[in-house]
């Protein structure tokens, strides 16, 4: 089965770039990619760039309105994500305690919906 793991990150908590803390938690993240690598599980995934940079979108009344960022506030922002192919969600659980994020921020882990079983 496929699994999203959505990485959150509240941008205060992360460690600051050219840290030692930050070269630590970039090599776990490279040390994670390796290891879903290594075990056939990643389908894909990459980091996001910030917030600042976001547009979103919506429909109303048949309307088109686009607005810079993201529409939800909060601290935890959307920072990334991976998608693996595991057996089942305690498979996916422990690819997702892998990401160095999770010591600060939140990973959620997420089935994918199939809309071509086999068979079909």
């Amino acid at each position: 089965m496929k699994y999203m793991l959505l990485i959150f990150n509240d941008p205060a908590l992360e460690p600051s770039y050219g840290t030692p803390e930050f070269d630590t938690m970039m090599s776990d993240f490279f040390a994670a990619n390796e290891k879903m690598k290594a075990d056939g599980v990643l389908c894909g995934g990459e980091g996001l760039q910030g917030i600042e940079t976001a547009t979103s979108l919506r429909i109303k009344a048949g309307k088109v309105e686009t607005m810079d960022g993201p529409f939800a506030e909060t601290r935890e922002h959307l920072g990334g994500y991976y998608v693996i192919d595991t057996a089942d969600l305690d498979s996916a659980l422990s690819y997702a305690a892998l990401i160095p994020s999770a010591n600060f921020g939140t990973i959620e882990v997420r089935p994918l919906m199939d809309y071509n079983p086999a068979g079909n």
